[in-house]
């Protein structure tokens, strides 16, 4: 026989924290007070009409919401997720048990089951605790008697005179189920909640709760598996049994776990105390270092304030002697008195040379030291620093790596880490980053707190680095900063676009993603068809394709991948007033003058050649960088060959008529020249072969979310 007094954790409302009344079952499978739901939902629907976390649960004294589940009120109203007109109406529940955001369904509360069996138990708990205290008859006058049965029927408590007045012989009332006296009145039959006249006599195995027939016909469980009730009982209840027995036989090892546990607790206290003492040992250190500098600075400066008083108090009585019949001047006037001009001179000449020194002074006065104390400043800038970061430190916590690779900087900083041993051993992290500028001496880092192991950093200056630490926290234990790690910046304001499908395409030859962020060029049927007249005089020819936004002023970047196997690509840009020029183009790829018989073996028309181009681009293709033919160029071809970059990136600057091409990974410069900017620039690529370019998408928010999703 189970003790009832030893289950009171378990009838207890996680919301009111008291013995349960009239229970409902979530969905989620826990139980809430009726009264409870009620109140979390009207501070839900509180926090939709204020827009904040204001809601009516501090005029409730009854609930206890947690602050997490308050937060998670805050989180669903903000995000929007309110019902309408065009949506099926649905109502939202912060479990307080899960903590998890239960969707009631389209009737809400009303959707609920009452959890009969709990309200037996918990009936029964409060009867042995109250053991001598009476139920009442709801029907005597004043005063009423105990009561000996209730109705279960009539849901009322009788004593034996008024349980044959109301339910005399002869008649229905006589035939109504009466029980011992109780306060828990269930009803006979368990009615479906959604069809109110309706029985349930059939249990849903995939939502786990009773319905009726018409639930399962046309409601919302027709394609569910369902089972007949008794069968739903008998199997339900055998595994609740045999579960219950399996507890019961392993018993001891449950009181060896408590016992277990114990020691564990007194441990943590001992545990406790000792680092409560080791820390109080640190402080007192740092105290008494603090207290010595403390003295030996305030004794410094008595020392020198002594010394100061000194020599201006010698100076005050040098001045004072100055005075008429005082001191030095007294002395001179009294010696002004001798008759006898041996005596005299023999006297006057060291005292004329005193008279001088003290005129020379007067003319050019200047304290004897100075009143400010400047040098006796303490400078604790640093040490605030070091005693602001001052926290537990453990070698059980490993130090976080920033992941090189999967950080990025483009629009905005993505900075990712983890941890060596792939554990997630934090609770939080502190990631800090500073701009790197040789001219500050005390660099100020800024400080970001994440709960996850990426961050997006927004508001950095272009054309500029930018070191990156990050730490992570278990409580007040910290591990040490991480190694810094130093990105670059994209040298203008990044420019976002898409491919352009209207102008120019050519759907033959490329391939677009369907979000318009990559395209492809096949070495198809079409190419070779092409090539088949090379040996007669007919060259094949780039496919070009452009942005779909032009820029007309100021500085822009703008980052792209080339796949590896890409045969040739052709980048840069192209003003508004060559675009039909360049699909129309009768340039080609090979040039009569790379031909063995051509004649043309000088390379008197590379200039001719580059200049008559309608855009400007470089050459990529083969893993290689192509640095363009110019006067400027080397003359050595294999000094003009570069690595090709896994990252390339263009800035072009409308304003002084200049495009660059950069390594987009360390922001480097590969190649520059002038550009026409007489009309709008357009971003330009050209294909052959087999290539593939890919846009570099832009830093959001969400960019590392989406990813991990993907």
């Amino acid at each position: 026989k189970v003790a009832i007094k030893g289950i009171e954790r378990e009838l207890l409302c996680p919301a009111c924290k008291e013995l349960f009344t009239h229970p409902l079952i979530l969905p989620c499978q826990h139980n809430v007070c009726h009264k409870c739901v009620k109140e979390i939902l009207f501070a839900f629907e509180d926090s939709f009409a204020d827009g904040g976390s204001e809601s009516s649960n501090q005029s409730s004294p009854r609930i206890r919401l947690s602050s997490s589940s308050m937060d998670r009120i805050d989180r669903i109203s903000r995000s929007g997720r309110k019902r309408n007109s065009l949506t099926p109406r649905s109502t939202l529940f912060p479990c307080p048990g899960c903590q998890r955001d239960i969707d009631l369904g389209e009737r809400g509360i009303n959707g609920l089951f009452r959890n009969f069996t709990l309200e037996t138990i918990v009936e029964r708990y409060r009867q042995a605790a109250r053991a001598a205290i009476a139920i009442m008859c709801d029907f005597c006058k004043p005063p009423p008697q105990e009561s000996t049965k209730s109705c279960m029927d009539c849901s009322a408590s009788y004593c034996n005179e008024c349980f044959k007045i109301h339910h005399p012989w002869g008649t229905v009332k006589a035939q109504h189920e009466y029980v011992g006296p109780t306060t828990n009145f269930r009803p006979k039959i368990l009615m479906c909640p959604e069809h109110e006249m309706e029985r349930v006599n059939m249990y849903c195995e995939i939502c786990r709760r009773p319905v009726c027939h018409l639930c399962k016909l046309g409601g919302c469980h027709a394609n569910h598996r369902v089972t007949t009730m008794s069968t739903a009982y008998k199997t339900l209840k055998e595994k609740l049994s045999k579960d219950i027995e399996y507890l019961i036989s392993k018993e001891s090892q449950v009181k060896a776990r408590i016992s277990q546990l114990d020691l564990l607790l007194k441990e943590t206290e001992c545990n406790s105390e000792r680092a409560k003492a080791e820390a109080s040992q640190s402080f007192e250190k740092l105290y008494h270092v603090l207290e010595e500098k403390k003295s030996a600075a305030l004794r410094a400066i008595e020392t020198s304030k002594n010394l100061r008083l000194e020599k201006l108090q010698t100076q005050v009585e040098e001045y004072q002697g100055l005075l008429e019949n005082n001191g030095l001047v007294g002395y001179a006037q009294e010696v002004l008195k001798e008759t006898d001009p041996s005596c005299f001179v023999q006297t006057a000449k060291q005292l004329h040379v005193r008279i001088q020194k003290a005129t020379e002074s007067l003319k050019s006065f200047r304290p004897a030291a100075e009143t400010t104390f400047e040098d006796f400043v303490v400078d604790i800038a640093k040490q605030e620093d070091i005693l602001g970061d001052l926290s537990f430190h453990s070698n059980g916590l490993e130090i976080p790596e920033i992941n090189e690779e999967q950080s990025r900087m483009y629009n905005k900083a993505l900075i990712s880490w983890e941890f060596p041993g792939k554990t997630d051993s934090a609770d939080i992290y502190i990631l800090e980053y500073h701009k790197l500028n040789r001219e500050e001496e005390n660099v100020t880092w800024q400080k970001i707190q994440v709960c996850g192991k990426s961050k997006v950093v927004s508001d950095l200056d272009d054309d500029s680095s930018y070191a990156f630490r990050v730490r992570g926290y278990k409580g007040s234990i910290c591990s040490p900063w991480s190694r810094e790690v130093i990105l670059h910046t994209p040298p203008a304001p990044v420019f976002s676009f898409l491919f352009d499908d209207k102008c120019g395409y050519n759907n033959e030859h490329l391939q677009l993603n369907p979000r318009r962020t990559s395209v492809e060029s096949r070495a198809g049927f079409p190419l070779l068809l092409g090539s088949e007249r090379l040996q007669v005089g007919c060259y094949t020819t780039l496919d070009y394709i452009i942005g779909d936004a032009g820029i007309a002023k100021g500085r822009h970047f703008w980052a792209f991948r080339v796949e590896a196997y890409s045969y040739l690509v052709k980048v840069g840009v192209v003003p508004s007033n060559k675009i039909q020029k360049l699909f129309h183009s009768t340039h080609d790829v090979t040039s009569p003058r790379y031909e063995q018989d051509s004649g043309h073996d000088s390379g008197s028309e590379d200039t001719f050649f580059v200049s008559s181009q309608p855009c400007t681009l470089v050459t990529l293709g083969m893993k290689k960088f192509f640095i363009p033919t110019t006067p400027g160029a080397p003359k050595d071809p294999a000094s003009r060959i570069l690595p090709l970059p896994s990252c390339l990136g263009i800035c072009l600057d409308c304003d002084t008529g200049r495009v660059g091409f950069y390594d987009a990974g360390h922001m480097k410069c590969l190649y520059e020249c002038e550009v026409d900017c007489s009309g709008i620039m357009y971003p330009a690529f050209a294909l052959m072969g087999g290539a593939a370019v890919h846009l570099e998408e832009v830093v959001t928010a969400k960019y590392r979310e989406y990813h991990e999703d993907i």
